[in-house]
């Protein structure tokens, strides 16, 4: 059982110091024993030996003996929105089972596999040991939680109810991740088993094809015009297929780093990504139910609406969306109703203004938002569903066509010299 730190041992907060993401940390191993004399070992990831000794002090450890182990992985992983998630989950869990915080901080870093994520929740651990509130101490890494975070766990320290507040914040968060994997799946799925039929095909026009070429010169007939367009193709990949590749990866990274460094042609992508059959529908409502599932999970925890505005908008995952809401909050700053706001704006559905509208007037905003976002992620849902369902036929057709094409152009000269026979 581990003890809080004494009022004396509290000492100001470091505002200089950096994320661990950005220091050397190592794996150290320690040993020493608790107040009930108990013998206790562990591991820290930690930058150096005083901040190891640090946290265990304020845990009430008497150190015996500290070994530092190779170099962290920190530095090298990503902290990821899914990490985050399964942080406030098994956080909430914990403290709603009265488990003091420091203890559950030690819990949660013991069961983190991911190094970058174990080394920031060691981090937030030392913060709050040394006298800092959790909200602070999140305060300080705005990478990893956004405001909306900080302000519902600060909301929760007030109001003593902090495990319920992760409790709601980790709700929200499975739930967003739980959409982001539907949208995912309506984009890769197509596409992964497009790239494998392309692949397939590359690959029986590069090996397999040659082998029937030197078959073929013997036969001392005209070959059919598929066989001769078949071996004309094969030559030419065997020839550029290098190239080709180079190209494609060069001009994917290219892509890449273009829409990660302008906003106009980020913006551009979107407005037509939105404008897809099928797709460009579930895109659409995605970014509905994300702005108001983040609108609603703010609103309920207190949190000011120009405020929440400001966090919705970036959690909208649309440029478009995100502008359309940056003027919904000018116009809700200026006095003009939520609603209102949001049918001026010309980019959300009449459905979901509407039921914003009807949450208003009954003084039931925050419900309805969340009745508007658990609608469109069921129509996302279904959607991705129909998507699904849509593009097996039609993959089994190009696949059909690529690969049965192939097989059957260089059967066809032995189908028509049998026949001759």
């Amino acid at each position: 059982m581990t003890k809080a730190p004494s009022s004396s041992a509290r000492r100001p907060r470091d505002s200089t110091r950096r994320e661990p993401q950005g220091s050397r940390l190592y794996r150290w191993r320690w040993q020493g024993n608790a107040a009930s004399g108990r013998r206790l070992r562990g591991r820290v990831v930690a930058a150096t030996r005083a901040d190891v000794e640090k946290v265990l002090h304020a845990q009430g450890i008497v150190v015996l003996r500290i070994h530092r182990g190779g170099r962290s992985g920190a530095t090298k992983g990503r902290i990821r929105s899914r990490d985050v998630m399964l942080f406030s989950r098994q956080l909430a869990t914990l403290l709603k089972a009265g488990i003091p915080i420091i203890q559950a901080f030690e819990v949660v870093a013991e069961s983190l596999n991911k190094p970058a994520m174990r080394a920031l929740v060691q981090d937030l651990m030392s913060e709050i040991a040394s006298g800092a509130s959790l909200s602070e101490a999140l305060g300080r890494y705005p990478r990893q939680f956004d405001s909306l975070y900080v302000s519902m766990i600060a909301a929760g320290e007030q109001s003593g109810a902090l495990d319920a507040m992760l409790d709601r914040l980790a709700l929200h968060q499975e739930k967003r991740e739980a959409l982001k994997s539907r949208v995912r799946k309506a984009m890769w799925y197509p596409a992964s088993v497009l790239g494998v039929g392309f692949a397939v095909t590359a690959i029986l026009l590069i090996k397999v094809v040659p082998q029937f070429e030197g078959l073929f010169a013997g036969f001392g007939a005209e070959l059919p015009p598929l066989t001769q367009l078949t071996l004309s193709l094969s030559g030419v990949v065997q020839r550029y297929w290098l190239h080709a590749l180079g190209g494609v990866v060069v001009a994917t990274w290219l892509g890449r780093l273009w829409l990660r460094r302008s906003p106009r042609a980020r913006r551009l992508a979107q407005r037509l990504a939105l404008k897809l059959p099928v797709l460009g529908k579930v895109l659409d409502q995605s970014a509905v139910a994300r702005f108001t599932r983040t609108l609603a999970t703010a609103f309920a925890a207190g949190v000011p609406m120009i405020e929440a505005l400001d966090t919705a908008k970036g959690s909208a995952g649309n440029a478009l969306y995100a502008e359309a809401i940056g003027n919904v909050r000018e116009h809700v700053a200026g006095g003009q109703q939520l609603h209102f706001a949001m049918r001026s704006a010309e980019r959300f559905p009449a459905l979901a203004v509407q039921m914003v509208g009807i949450g208003e007037e009954s003084g039931m905003l925050d419900a309805m938002l969340h009745r508007v976002a658990d609608y469109y992620e069921a129509e996302v849902d279904r959607r991705v569903d129909t998507l699904t369902t849509l593009m097996e036929p039609m993959i089994i057709v190009v696949l059909g066509v690529l690969v049965g094409g192939l097989v059957v152009s260089m059967y066809l000269p032995i189908f028509q010299l049998g026949g001759i026979m």
